[in-house]
């Protein structure tokens, strides 16, 4: 995967930048709508790279970050660091004016992303004693990293790693739970935060403004019911109706509630953000008035998972290829690798999708396999030994955690070799 990247950065090609009126005028002909020229210029663009090769369209990326712009409406976008994983990709999303901060997926992380970015809200709590006692220690990281909390046992532990007389002051922002109790069908939504009543929210503020030590400079709330869960799954009419339904009246419910939990915080102290949404619901989060910004990062790589929406279509910017190794049968093609599969409920779902040439299917015994992929159908009779099978991942920044480097497609040709965390040297989850 390397390959020639030192001849490639001694040419300058080192860099993405997204802020380029030619780059956007192409990104609007939408090259993906043409799916035998656009997975041929991938195909053409990394012939001489040893697979498995991970790429990235620059005009896909284009795209959807214009789409998310339009649709967060005018509000600051915060971008989901674990939807990426690659450095170059965020800071240069963050070049772009409609886009703000980082929402991390842990404290090593933001501590390590701090280094050249100065807004990173970590979304999930840590109990990374390390991690906290170098966010405690350093001033200019304590200044431009938000830890998450949600529970008063958290703020024991921090105090207990590093002593709030003789420490810089830890910035907090509180986790909101945005599941939906729903009649009949209990909890809908994920098991995230216990804080769902907004009196709970009020005096878990109250508890950290009393402390000292630390600045309560937020509120976040995810409702993952609506902004991950497709709401029209492909060949699935009728799911998709109810899902629609089940997210309006949720939506419905958490923006009463969302709304009631703000007022009580804001009375007792200003603060500097409120987050909530997420890709699926950028729209809707927006639309309530109260939110300040809203988190996106799988909108920008355009996963397969995200086909399954009925208000947005992002474009397929980032696929992985591997190539025909083996025919076992005539009828069928074996690639190496190709086990990368999502996390999540168990299901085919998760498997990455075969996208070109079209047409192939797994076998239903072997599935997506850790050292190789038997792929069936008439196109994978076609196929030949050293051709290339192009596959999207499920989730998106996921499919960074299999590869040290993304080669960054602009107009079909290598324009960089972007370093994934991984690449880096990094590994945080």
């Amino acid at each position: 995967m390397e390959g020639n990247s030192a001849d490639l950065n001694s040419a300058g090609l080192n860099s993405i930048e997204l802020n380029n009126s030619e780059l956007r005028n192409r990104a609007l002909q939408k090259p993906w709508a043409d799916p035998a020229s656009y997975w041929g210029g991938f195909t053409a663009a990394t012939a001489d790279e040893p697979a498995p090769v991970v790429a990235m369209s620059l005009e896909a990326l284009s795209y959807n970050a214009t789409d998310l712009t339009r649709r967060a409406g005018g509000i600051p976008v915060r971008v989901a660091s674990k939807s990426i994983r690659v450095r170059e990709v965020l800071e240069a999303v963050l070049r772009l004016p409609s886009f703000q901060g980082v929402l991390a997926y842990t404290l090593a992380e933001a501590l390590w992303l701090a280094s050249s970015i100065d807004d990173v809200v970590v979304a999930y709590p840590s109990v990374d004693r390390r991690a906290i006692a170098e966010l405690a220690q350093d001033e200019k990281k304590s200044s431009r990293v938000t830890v998450m909390l949600d529970s008063p046992a958290q703020l024991d532990l921090i105090d207990a790693v590093a002593n709030p007389s003789s420490r810089n002051e830890i910035r907090v922002c509180l986790d909101f739970d945005a599941s939906w109790w729903a009649p009949v069908i209990g909890n809908v939504g994920v098991f995230r935060s216990p804080i769902h009543e907004p009196g709970d929210l009020r005096a878990l503020a109250e508890e950290v403004i009393r402390r000292p030590g630390f600045k309560l400079v937020g509120v976040m709330s995810y409702e993952a019911q609506i902004a991950g869960v497709g709401n029209a799954p492909v060949g699935k009419p009728l799911v998709g109706r109810a899902m629609r339904e089940l997210q309006k009246r949720s939506a419905e419910e958490l923006s009463k509630r969302r709304a009631e939990a703000l007022s009580l915080v804001t009375e007792i102290q200003e603060l500097e953000f409120i987050n909530g949404g997420g890709t699926g619901s950028l729209e809707q989060t927006a639309s309530e008035g109260i939110v300040t910004e809203v988190a996106a990062g799988s909108g920008l790589f355009g996963p397969h998972l995200f086909d399954n929406y009925a208000h947005f279509q992002p474009a397929p910017a980032v696929a992985f290829a591997l190539d025909v190794v083996r025919k076992a049968r005539p009828d069928n093609a074996t690639v190496l690798g190709g086990g990368w599969i999502a996390s999540g409920a168990p299901g085919a779902d998760r498997l990455p999708q075969p996208v070109w040439p079209e047409g192939l299917k797994y076998s239903s015994r072997e599935g997506a396999g850790e050292v190789q992929t038997p792929l069936l159908g008439q196109s994978a009779a076609d196929l030949k030994v050293g051709e290339r099978v192009w596959f999207r991942h499920t989730k998106s920044g996921e499919v960074m955690e299999h590869t040290r480097e993304v080669l960054v497609l602009n107009d079909n040709e290598i324009v960089a070799r972007a370093k994934t965390y991984r690449g880096e040297g990094m590994a945080f989850l």
